[in-house]
């Protein structure tokens, strides 16, 4: 029986040699070859303050309104970006480039100029990415626009 005994434990033995000696190689492996980082484009809009809060939510028709558009690259190059803002469809203002380096932040304040009335109108940040016609992110804010008589 005690033979019996040892030629089990010599196989358990090179069975769990062999079990960390594959552990080993696969930390190794992952080390040595790190996954790809995801690659997303963060864009985000705030309030005339800064904060996620105090849309322009009612405005006369010819009236200036602002927001903060904010941009960070996490697509791991260099790109540029387009960003349009359209009212119910009719482009009403935007920024024609921005240039960012891989893993840059840009945020600034943008300007749209709503030039029809009418309740519920949703005004959307259209983001492309260099070259492409189509749209790559997007965001929108709901508004009334009346006649600015009081």
């Amino acid at each position: 029986m005690i033979e019996g005994s040892s030629i089990r434990d010599k196989v358990l033995t090179a069975v769990l040699i062999a079990a960390v000696a594959g552990a080993v190689g696969m930390l190794g492996y992952t080390v040595a070859h790190p996954p790809n980082p995801e690659r997303y484009t963060e864009f985000y809009l705030l309030g005339p303050e800064g904060k996620a809060a105090d849309y322009p939510e009612e405005l006369a028709v010819g009236e200036e309104a602002r927001v903060i558009v904010g941009i960070v690259n996490r697509e791991q190059a260099a790109l540029s970006y387009r960003l349009e803002i359209r009212a119910d469809g009719v482009i009403v203002g935007g920024i024609e480039v921005v240039q960012l380096a891989a893993d840059q932040k840009w945020q600034e304040e943008a300007v749209f100029i709503p030039d029809r009335i009418g309740d519920r109108q949703k005004v959307e940040f259209l983001l492309y990415r260099q070259g492409q016609d189509e749209v790559y992110e997007s965001l929108y804010l709901w508004v009334d626009v009346g006649d600015g008589v009081a």
